[in-house]
């Protein structure tokens, strides 16, 4: 887990092991763009969950849980368009043709792995999206 600065109140404190070692890829029309670190997560579903519920929001079984974008520190670890090209201002190559931003006809995916308790791979998912014009 990442330095945390400044210190997370006492009910949110964690120990080191908190981050969860998932993989993560975004794929571009076919290509992985990103692999961003989601074990360095400034929060551990843990802490999202307790900050959430400390005031007494109520959450249930099946509820969907969202981290918000997962970045690393380096330019492939991105986990959003925006960050990986910085805004447009630095392109990444897809297939050999440099890009800055999604288009029209675009099909972006995410998916999600772990290591499995017995040395396999857990597939936790993959959802897609194809970018639409629009109207």
């Amino acid at each position: 887990m990442p330095g945390r600065d400044p210190q997370p109140l006492p009910y949110l404190a964690v120990g080191e092991q908190a981050g969860l070692d998932i993989a993560v890829e975004v794929v571009l029309n076919g290509s992985v763009v990103s692999r961003p670190p989601y074990a360095s997560m400034y929060w551990s579903p843990a802490q999202m969950l307790a900050h959430t519920t400390v005031n007494g929001a109520s959450v249930r079984t099946g509820d969907l849980w969202g981290s918000g974008t997962i970045s690393g520190s380096e330019p492939d670890q991105r986990g959003s368009f925006l960050e990986l090209s910085w805004g447009g201002k630095e392109p990444f190559l897809l297939d050999g043709v440099e890009r800055t931003f999604v288009e029209d006809g675009d099909v972006v995916t995410l998916r999600y792995t772990a290591r499995g308790t017995s040395g396999g791979t857990i597939t936790l998912g993959e959802v897609t999206g194809r970018i639409l014009p629009a109207t």
